[in-house]
């Protein structure tokens, strides 16, 4: 059983993995990659139950589905760094004729990948349907979906959404990064979600929140959503994080959405990181 200090260890080292693996190819999106890491982390080394072996069934076993796709340095990161495949492998990120491009898709056999999630709003569909055929399939393991909160002003979530509760599909747990930033700026000023809580709420879905950037509530939280699951509704975690997390000047602004940090910043970033698994 890893403690949460573990966790930090190996959350501190996937940011240290997204960084280099961005910077190397200068094309990528640390912000929300960096915000996202200690969720994913808690995900494959603690949350989930799952075989880094991988069979794209998933039967038997927890699914997680990164709808917010630009996110993979991060996903890759945890992947590699929770035995699906090798860690040295991460040094071929976003480059040509490699698996590991820039949004997953099963197309290149990625271990642990089951979608393409290049285009936003269609996580939650396919988490949906999965969790469906783990019912029908008698599987009592969970489906796990992440989501930006941008992302929910694409129409396909809500219909997902409302269709989940009517269904009763209750061995979902979706959770959305609400960091209050897109790519164009702030989410209120681009196209404001208003509250959230209600609106899942009034869809008949279980809402929780938490702080995303804090691993012990993290670990907790993700226990209580477990624990109200198969209870006739489909969970929902409203995750607070802070875009660019972990690094100083990436923190507080939009602005490290879907920019790769120089020589300078990276050695900026990478002194406020320490090395705690090893370099790939």
């Amino acid at each position: 059983m890893l403690t949460n200090d573990d966790l930090k260890n190996i959350a501190t080292q996937v940011r240290r993995d997204l960084l280099r693996m961005i910077h190397a190819v200068n094309s990528g999106h640390p912000g929300g990659s960096l915000g996202c890491t200690d969720v994913i982390t808690c995900l494959y080394f603690s949350a989930m139950e799952h075989d880094p072996k991988f069979n794209m069934d998933g039967k038997d076993e927890d699914i997680f589905f990164l709808s917010n796709g630009h996110l993979s340095a991060a996903w890759y990161s945890v992947l590699a760094r929770s035995g699906y495949f090798p860690v040295s492998e991460l040094a071929s990120f976003r480059k040509l004729n490699t698996r590991l491009q820039g949004h997953p898709t099963p197309a290149e056999h990625i271990p642990g990948v089951r979608m393409a999630s290049g285009s936003l709003g269609q996580g939650m569909s396919n988490a949906i349907g999965t969790a469906l055929a783990k019912k029908l399939n008698k599987d009592t393991h969970l489906v796990y979906s992440l989501h930006g909160d941008g992302e929910l002003q694409e129409g396909q979530i809500w219909e997902a959404v409302m269709y989940a509760a009517a269904k009763k599909v209750d061995n979902l747990i979706s959770i959305i990064d609400c960091n209050g930033k897109q790519i164009d700026g702030p989410v209120d000023e681009v196209l404001s979600l208003g509250d959230l809580h209600a609106k899942f709420t009034a869809f008949g879905w279980k809402v929780l929140e938490m702080n995303g950037n804090n691993i012990p509530e993290v670990i907790d939280m993700l226990k209580i959503a477990k624990a109200n699951t198969c209870k006739g509704q489909p969970i929902v975690i409203l995750m607070k994080t802070e875009m660019g997390f972990g690094v100083d000047f990436m923190m507080g602004t939009h602005k490290w959405h879907g920019v790769a940090p120089n020589n300078q910043q990276l050695a900026d970033a990478l002194a406020q990181l320490p090395v705690t698994l090893g370099d790939y």
